[in-house]
């Protein structure tokens, strides 16, 4: 590696990153190093070019590498075809590499129905990884983020209220305990899903262990899932003859906690990151996710600020509680409950 190349990446870690890319492209010339950004994640990752060829390169945070395997859960997901192809991966380092997806909008190359069907289809290649490690209690997670919600103090009102007294039923009926868990990449967010044109990829595995599979069908559906005709198509297509009316509702109440997750978790960023003697605006009600969410999609508003974090942390929210409003929701409740 050349020395106008050392001075891009963090100099305690130079001498581990010049081993990875002699032992993942050998003599090959790397020809530029750029620095990628746009996610939440604390690990730095770049973009390589090698051979005119682009591969990404991450470091994970030492301390977490040197004790999770954080690489072996990318490179089974690279074996099962959901993840980019692995070129090389060190756990003492931190250190993995993998090919580099020319990313397209996926609703650009699949609409409608056909995008619900394919995104069934990469959901149930992730649920099929064979990785057998748990991660913390889903619903004792949650109760860890609420926590933090209320301390922040960083919204009050008859929404807020709503939403917690709301969740706080599901919390008694949902069944946690269930012991019918798979490998969960649990972030299924647009950042983290890909397209090439053809074949749909997913990154970022760091979060990834054995959960609950409602929390990435009910995170991709979220995203991506809006129309009742999408959402049979996604379901039947991961379901299969399986699929019955517990399911459905069970998977449209994990909906609504995966709102409460996001928002709460957002509203958490936004407060570490709130201007000093800056007062929140407290109105939820006129704060719509049909509105934020193209506003994030068009670049107008963006989730590493504060007001990108606080509006879409209101705007889930607000969508959570309007469809916890139900008669669908009051229905499912008592499905799982019966």
């Amino acid at each position: 590696m050349s020395f106008q190349f050392q001075e891009v990446f963090p100099a305690e870690r130079t001498a581990a990153i010049n081993v990875a890319i002699e032992t993942a492209f050998g003599g090959a010339k790397l020809e530029d190093v750029n620095l990628l950004t746009g996610g939440l994640s604390t690990a730095p990752v770049y973009k390589l070019t090698v051979d005119n060829r682009p591969y990404v390169m991450k470091l994970d945070v030492l301390h977490v590498a040197a004790t999770v395997d954080l690489s072996e859960k990318v490179a089974l997901a690279a074996q099962a075809g959901i993840a980019p192809a692995l070129l090389y991966r060190n756990v003492e380092s931190g250190i993995t590499i993998s090919d580099f997806v020319e990313n397209k909008p996926i609703r650009s190359i699949f609409t409608g129905e056909v995008l619900a069907d394919r995104l069934a289809g990469a959901v149930k290649k992730i649920h099929a990884v064979p990785y057998t490690i748990p991660g913390d209690d889903l619903k004792a997670t949650i109760d860890h983020i609420l926590t933090g919600f209320r301390q922040t103090n960083i919204l009050s009102g008859e929404i807020p209220d709503e939403c917690l007294r709301r969740y706080a039923e599901v919390r008694e009926i949902y069944p946690w305990q269930d012991t019918d868990k798979v490998f969960s990449h649990n972030d299924l967010n647009p950042s983290n899903i890909l397209c090439d044109g053809q074949d749909i990829w997913v990154i970022d595995w760091n979060t990834a262990f054995v959960n609950d599979r409602y929390v990435d069908l009910a995170g991709v559906a979220n995203f991506f899932i809006h129309m009742p005709e999408q959402e049979a198509v996604f379901l039947k297509a991961y379901f299969g003859d399986e699929l019955d009316e517990y399911k459905k509702a069970r998977f449209y109440v994990m909906r609504q906690i995966s709102r409460i997750i996001y928002a709460l978790m957002m509203l958490h960023l936004a407060a570490k990151a709130k201007p000093a003697d800056y007062k929140h605006d407290q109105d939820v009600a006129g704060v719509l996710l049909r509105d934020v969410g193209p506003a994030i999609g068009a670049g107008k508003l963006s989730l590493a600020t504060y007001e990108g974090q606080f509006m879409y942390g209101k705007a889930l929210m607000h969508e959570a509680v309007q469809q916890m409003r139900t008669a669908r929701f009051e229905a499912s409740l008592a499905m799982l409950k019966g």
